[in-house]
């Protein structure tokens, strides 16, 4: 099956909820009226709900109480309100998917998404986007599980959705992988170019001697989680370690080991995202 084929599936893609798609093009706008957000998050009550409990959660330490869209809004920043809300969003538009465990699969990328944000605020990079791609970095593996079940499914037994070895044995299985599928989804549902980009650029972030930063951060941060869901020993963690690209990004020696504090604890409190 062919990349455009596989998207002609129609039990492939999911809808993204309206309001996540408004707040998708707000990223080309230069002012987006807080307000306005506000009033469209409010007509969709289960997202609004959620919101509430995550601006209320121990994550973000607000000294009052939230009781508002506007006042999450507000107190939180539209930015942050943005992320969550995609975030949200893009666990809902998956209800089930054959042969995978969606709650082991979401805590994955919550993990990858909150390694995300730690080392781009460590190398400089864009805090919010680094979590949303991060988030979304493998939500291509929904879309094969969807569109192609019984060959994702066999392929699963060779290598699993969260194994290292993933990438390369479906570009053998396949000729594509989770990756660009992933890309496509961000370019069908508009997201900036930066998504896609980032996206098809995270397995091999050093591409024809250049390197794209923000990629090298999601790379990083999906090591990161993966090592988290593996469980592994300090010895199998120091012969996996991704040196260079550590380097590349100006991180110390096994900074994300030694200096970073684990996926569990930069995602207490917001593991209402994923649930």
């Amino acid at each position: 099956m062919k990349l455009d084929a596989l998207f002609q599936n129609p039990t492939a893609l999911p809808t993204a909820p309206k309001v996540v798609e408004e707040l998708i093009s707000s990223f080309d706008k230069a002012s987006v009226s807080t307000e306005e957000i506000a009033k469209k998050l409010a007509t969709d009550p289960v997202l609004s709900a959620k919101l509430l409990r995550l601006a209320n959660s121990a994550y973000y330490h607000v000294s009052r109480s939230i009781g508002t869209v506007e006042d999450a809004v507000l107190m939180l920043g539209f930015v942050t309100v943005r992320t969550l809300v995609i975030s949200s969003g893009l666990v809902s538009g998956f209800k089930t998917v054959p042969g995978l465990d969606l709650k082991q699969f979401w805590r994955y990328s919550l993990h990858a998404a909150v390694s995300a944000k730690w080392i781009a605020k460590k190398t400089k990079e864009n805090t919010d986007l680094a979590f949303t791609i991060g988030m979304m970095h493998a939500i291509g593996q929904l879309v094969i599980h969807s569109a192609m079940a019984e060959q994702a499914m066999a392929l699963d037994k060779v290598a699993g959705p969260l194994d290292a070895r993933r990438l390369d044995a479906e570009q053998a299985s396949f000729g594509f992988t989770f990756a660009e599928v992933g890309a496509e989804l961000a370019r069908r549902w508009k997201f900036p170019n930066a998504f896609a980009e980032t996206l098809t650029a995270f397995p091999a972030p050093h591409h024809n001697g250049e390197l794209n930063r923000l990629a090298g951060v999601v790379a990083l941060a999906a090591w990161r989680a993966r090592v988290e869901q593996a469980q592994l020993s300090a010895e199998e963690i120091a012969a996996c370690y991704p040196t260079d690209l550590a380097e590349a990004l100006g991180l110390d020696d096994n900074a994300l080991i030694d200096e970073m504090p684990t996926p569990d604890e930069l995602a207490a409190g917001l593991e209402e995202l994923v649930s």
